[in-house]
């Protein structure tokens, strides 16, 4: 790939002093960055990359009009899972760009993922926790905790330094619930689909609707809830997600399959994305609620799917991040004892 070639040189081109000056090129309507060799502009590009540890940002949503295509690797041996974007079409072969990584912590009632901004430090003390990923005992419900505090979340609305900066203002101690999710008996068995629901305590349903309120500003109309989640139960933290509904959350649920005759199976159109059939495999619409679905409902927001032994496919959109979509599809591996 260009970007890797172009990392490995030893030596720096020089730009010519024949270049024009910034205010020249202004003054002609052009842009100063458009005369620089490709090879000095990777290699700028490349150095604003790596002072930026957060690139991109991991909390903010996806874009609005097309689905942003990412991978995950899932190393077994040691329960470790690695996010990263897909730069190219053939990104699957030639690795991507890293996100995040997670790693899967087993404990005597419920089972955490640990996700990090950086892919060997899982430590909860450090600025590079982002959060977690809690499920019950029997892998039905789940708790996406955000590592961030509330009054660093009301900030967010505002210039990009102090968005970068607030980002890196995590609290260890501290974790607040920003999605629940739950997954319901199917009553086919292992045969059917399964039946998810995804509650974004954040995300007001609004927010896929022509003109609605962007999630990143919902911080200041409908701040986190100021009790801490270490002073609550896991009972009550989990039974927040029917309160999260009726304070007009976006919901989140799985897209019904149809039934292939041929193939006699269940199938979902990942547009290639998934060449494996797995009771993993899913993708997540905007549930309509008590209200008329419209074309907004049909849309993709999350599909995740496999393509190898341990190698998956996660692909998402606005109004969620990519921060929110690893932590759906960590649920999806997680084994449900009362499901399946």
């Amino acid at each position: 790939m260009a970007i890797k070639c172009i990392a490995r040189l030893r030596s720096r081109r020089v730009v010519q002093d024949q270049l024009q000056t910034p205010n020249e090129v202004e003054a002609e309507g052009g842009c100063c960055w458009a005369n620089l060799p490709q090879e000095l502009l990777w290699e700028v590009l490349l150095r604003i990359e790596e002072s930026e540890s957060i690139w991109p940002q991991r909390k903010y949503p996806g874009p609005k009009d097309s689905l942003l295509q990412c991978f995950i690797k899932r190393n077994r041996s040691t329960q470790t899972y690695y996010l990263y974007l897909g730069l190219t079409n053939s990104a699957l072969s030639d690795g991507g760009k890293f996100l995040l990584a997670a790693r899967k912590c087993r404990r005597p009632t419920c089972t955490d993922y640990i996700i990090s901004l950086l892919a060997e430090d899982f430590s909860k003390g450090t600025n590079t926790y982002a959060g977690r990923l809690r499920s019950n005992f029997l892998g039905t419900k789940f708790t996406v905790f955000d590592g961030q505090s509330p009054q660093a979340g009301a900030k967010m609305g505002k210039s990009r330094s102090s968005r970068l900066a607030n980002l890196r203002q995590v609290s260890p101690s501290s974790n607040y619930p920003m999605a629940h999710i739950s997954y319901e008996l199917n009553m086919l068995g292992s045969r059917g689909p399964r039946r998810m629901q995804c509650n974004m305590n954040t995300i007001p349903a609004t927010s896929i609707a022509p003109g609605g309120l962007d999630p990143t500003t919902q911080a200041e109309l409908n701040p986190y809830q100021s009790t801490p989640t270490s002073f609550l139960s896991k009972s009550a933290s989990m039974e927040n997600s029917v309160s999260d509904q009726k304070n007009g959350a976006l919901v989140l649920i799985n897209k019904a399959p149809r039934w292939h005759e041929q193939l006699q199976c269940w199938c979902l159109n990942f547009h290639g994305r998934v060449t494996i059939a797995s009771v993993k495999n899913f993708q997540l619409v905007a549930s309509p609620e008590n209200g008329p679905a419209g074309p907004e409902h049909e849309k993709i927001i999350l599909q995740f799917g496999k393509v190898g032994k341990d190698l998956f496919t996660m692909d998402y959109r606005y109004p969620i991040s990519v921060f929110q979509a690893f932590a759906i599809c960590l649920s999806s591996f997680e084994t449900r004892i009362a499901c399946e």
